[in-house]
């Protein structure tokens, strides 16, 4: 037997039960959340975003970057000003971005991450609020964090534990659950959703019946 053709046994075999072990695991991480996240530190995590003056800085590195990127969209998506800082561009000045009107949400699964806790003490230095989100709440982002999300999976879906699945979902499905919950209590609107999102098939529908948009002051300081 060739080995394509071993191959091609192997993926008959493993590919479609592996897909099910996958999505059994991811599911049961994000249902977890119920009981592993703190509600008053959720709580006071919508309301520090809600009163924000300035805009939400999200850094990360690796897997946790690619969440950090998502995080910031979904927040821009309900006109929360938001962007991604690179640990490595801001050690090298990008820091003179964040203001003390800002918040950074720091994303490290064991909180000792290099790069993000090189920027502990300059973001403490400018005052910048910290939301710290790690699965170890002795880390140094752990110690650090003004609000601490603590965001643990019982183990990734890999037969190695190793590689950031299960964990970077669990961290995207807090802040979606956050982004909703900001969506309610500043009553943003589909109207608004319309005027910042009018490309795709979301635009699409969103200006199939377009409805007047309301204005509201900026609460983002000049």
């Amino acid at each position: 037997m060739s080995s394509n053709q071993k191959r091609k046994r192997l993926v008959e075999r493993t590919a479609w039960r592996t897909a099910q072990s996958v999505w059994n695991i991811e599911a049961a991480s994000v249902q977890r959340l119920r009981e592993s996240i703190d509600p008053k530190i959720f709580i006071q995590c919508v309301t520090a975003i809600a009163e924000c003056q300035g805009r939400v800085l999200t850094v990360g590195c690796g897997t946790s970057a690619a969440a950090a990127r998502k995080i910031a969209h979904s927040l821009c998506c309900i006109e929360r000003p938001a962007l991604f800082l690179a640990p490595g561009d801001a050690l090298h000045g990008g820091l003179g971005l964040a203001q003390s009107a800002d918040i950074a949400i720091l994303i490290s699964k064991g909180g000792n991450t290099r790069e993000i806790v090189n920027l502990l003490s300059p973001l403490k230095a400018k005052q910048v609020p910290i939301i710290g989100v790690t699965e170890n709440p002795d880390s140094a982002v752990g110690r650090a964090a003004d609000l601490l999300l603590l965001v643990k999976v019982e183990r990734e879906p890999d037969e190695f534990n190793m590689l950031a699945t299960a964990s970077t979902m669990a961290v995207i499905a807090v802040f979606d659950a956050i982004c909703i919950a900001l969506m309610k209590v500043t009553g943003y609107t589909q109207s608004q959703f319309a005027l910042i999102h009018p490309g795709g098939a979301v635009g699409e529908r969103l200006l199939a019946e377009p409805q007047p948009v309301k204005s509201r002051k900026s609460n983002i300081r000049p």
